[in-house]
C-alpha cells in the first residue's frame, strides 16, 4: 500500500471516530426519509413549540437546512425550560409522520440553553420588518430567512471558488493594506496604530507627516487588489482575488457598504472588451446556476425571483447607444441624461428594464469619467474601453476594463505623487494587454436573491454611524 493510499485511510478512520465520538447526526441528515426506523441523536434549537392533546411537537434546527425536523415527545417527558429558541440535546427514533415526512420520536431530551422569551427582541409566530431585525445583528441569524441567506452566500463563495478554478484561474490574496487609492477617488480609510507614543518612537528623520511613520507612507484600506492582480497577471496569466474591499463614502443606501466583498480579475494577452464581457456572464450565469441546483430549498426559503434571464444571452450596447436610448425615452425619466456624463441609478434601471430585465453590458465610456489606468478606444480617443454591467435590483453589478499597456500614454495620466513607479514598470519589461474586472459580490447576492437592501445579505454590515461589533 503507497503512503497516500495509508493517509486516505487514515484519514477516513479518523473522520469515522469523530463522527463516532460525537455520535450526533445533522438536521439534514435526520430529515432523510432513508434513515426512518433508526435510531439518531440530534442537536439544535427549537423553532417552534406546540402542545397538542397530550404530546408536545417541536420544529428544532441546528443550521444545516432550511428545514426544521418535527420532533414529538410526551407533554409528560417535558423538561423544565423547554421553550421556543432554547437549544437541546434529543435523541430517539426516526419515524414517519402522517404527512409522510421524517420526525424524531423523543426518548431523552435535555435542554442545553434555556431562552427567557422576556426582552428577547424576536417572538415566536410574529413576523418582523428587516429594518427591526437588523437592529439585532447578533440575534439575526437566528431568524429562519436570514440563515438561510447565510447557507446561499456560503454556496455562492464556494461556487465562485470552483468556477474560477475551472476556468484556470489561480487565487491570489491581495492586501488589505495598501498605499495606493487604486480608483483615485479619495474614498478611502486612513490606517495608523492607535498608540502616538509608538507613532512617534518609529518616526524618522526623513519622514515629517507622522501619519506616514510606521510604514514610511500613507497607508489605507484597499478599495481593490486589481493593481496587485495586474502584477501576477504578468506571470500566471489568470489570476482572481476574492477579498473584502472599503469604501469611506458617507452613504447610507440601499446599495452602499463601508465594507464589503468584491471578486476581481485579472486576465494577461486580452484586449478585447466583448471577451472580457463573456468571462463575466459566464462567472454570473455558473454560480447562479449551482445556487439553483444545491441551495433550491433556501432559494424558496427567501422567495428569491425565478432568474429567466439565465437561458438569454446578456445585452451589450455602447455608451452612446445607450444615451440614445434614454434620450429618446426623456420624457419617462426624473433625471434628464448628459452626454458624456455618468449615468445615474434611474438611467441604469431604466436600460435594464428595456432590454427586458436582462443583465446588460454598456461599453466604451467618456474617458474623463474613468480612472487613468483604462485603455483609450482605437477608433475613438474620447473613449475608453470600459464596461459596466447593469442589473436589475442593483443596478451596476460589474465594472471591467481593458488595462492602458503603452508605458508613455500610462505614464502621462498617472495622478501626482502617486507611488506608482514600479506599476510603469509592468510594462517596461516583458509587457503583455490584461484587461479585467470587479463584481461586488454582496450586490450579487441582491440581484439572484431578490434582497432590496444590501444589509441584509452580510452577516455584519458596516455603513456610517453603524459598526457596533
Amino acid at each position: 500500500m503507497s503512503f497516500k493510499q495509508i493517509l486516505q485511510v487514515r484519514l477516513i478512520s479518523r473522520q469515522c471516530s469523530i463522527r463516532q465520538s460525537h455520535n450526533y447526526a445533522t438536521v439534514y441528515e435526520s430529515n432523510d426519509s432513508k434513515n426512518v426506523g433508526k435510531h439518531a441523536k440530534v442537536q439544535g434549537w427549537v423553532q417552534a413549540f406546540r402542545k397538542i392533546k397530550d404530546k408536545i411537537f417541536l420544529d428544532v434546527n441546528d443550521g444545516t437546512s432550511s428545514q426544521a425536523l418535527q420532533v414529538v415527545l410526551e407533554k409528560d417527558a417535558k423538561p423544565e425550560n423547554l421553550s421556543y429558541g432554547c437549544s437541546v440535546a434529543v435523541e430517539g427514533g426516526i419515524a414517519l409522520a402522517p404527512n409522510g415526512r421524517p420526525e424524531l420520536q423523543a426518548e431523552k431530551i435535555t435542554v442545553i440553553g434555556k431562552l427567557d422569551l422576556e426582552g428577547y427582541p424576536f417572538l415566536p409566530r410574529k413576523q418582523y420588518s428587516p429594518d427591526y431585525i437588523r437592529q439585532y445583528l447578533h440575534f439575526r441569524p437566528r431568524t429562519r430567512s436570514f440563515a438561510s441567506i447565510i447557507r446561499l452566500r456560503d454556496q455562492a463563495s464556494n461556487a465562485i471558488r470552483d468556477h474560477m478554478r475551472n476556468r484556470n484561474f489561480i487565487n491570489i490574496h491581495t492586501p488589505i493594506l495598501t498605499s495606493n487609492d487604486c480608483e483615485g477617488a479619495g474614498e478611502i480609510f486612513n490606517v495608523e496604530p492607535s498608540s502616538k507614543k509608538l507613532m512617534e518612537e518609529m518616526k524618522k528623520e526623513n519622514i515629517n507627516d507622522l501619519d506616514a511613520a510606521y510604514f514610511n507612507t500613507k497607508t489605507f484600506l484597499t478599495v481593490s487588489g486589481q493593481l496587485q492582480l495586474e502584477v501576477c497577471a504578468r506571470a500566471l496569466a489568470k489570476v482572481y482575488n476574492f477579498s473584502p474591499a472599503f469604501r469611506a463614502e458617507n452613504s447610507k443606501s440601499r446599495l452602499h457598504l463601508s465594507e464589503f466583498y468584491m471578486i476581481e480579475t485579472e486576465i494577461a494577452f486580452m484586449s478585447s472588451l466583448k471577451e472580457l464581457a463573456a468571462e463575466a456572464e459566464l462567472l454570473i450565469k455558473a454560480t447562479t446556476m449551482n445556487l439553483l441546483e444545491k441551495g433550491a430549498k433556501d432559494l424558496q426559503a427567501v422567495n428569491a425571483p425565478e432568474p429567466t434571464w439565465i437561458g438569454k444571452d446578456f445585452g451589450y450596447i455602447t455608451y452612446n447607444e445607450a444615451v440614445d436610448i434614454l434620450e429618446k425615452h426623456s420624457d419617462k425619466l426624473n433625471f434628464p441624461v448628459k452626454r458624456g456624463e455618468v449615468l445615474v441609478r434611474e438611467h441604469e434601471f431604466f436600460l435594464v428594464k428595456h432590454y427586458g430585465n436582462i443583465p446588460l453590458f454598456v461599453a466604451e465610456w467618456p474617458k474623463h469619467n474613468k480612472p487613468f489606468y483604462m485603455k483609450e478606444c482605437e477608433n475613438d480617443s474620447s473613449k475608453v474601453k470600459a464596461l459596466d454591467l447593469l442589473a436589475p435590483m442593483v443596478g451596476e453589478l460589474v465594472g471591467g476594463s481593458v488595462r492602458e499597456d503603452n508605458y508613455d500614454k500610462l505614464k502621462s495620466k498617472l495622478p501626482e505623487n502617486a507611488n506608482l513607479d514600479w506599476y510603469l514598470e509592468l510594462r517596461k519589461y516583458g509587457n503583455v494587454p490584461t484587461a479585467g474586472f470587479g463584481m461586488g459580490f454582496e450586490r450579487y447576492l441582491q440581484f439572484v436573491l431578490g434582497v432590496p437592501n444590501i444589509k441584509d445579505v452580510i452577516p455584519f454590515p458596516r455603513w456610517p454611524h453603524n459598526c457596533c461589533f
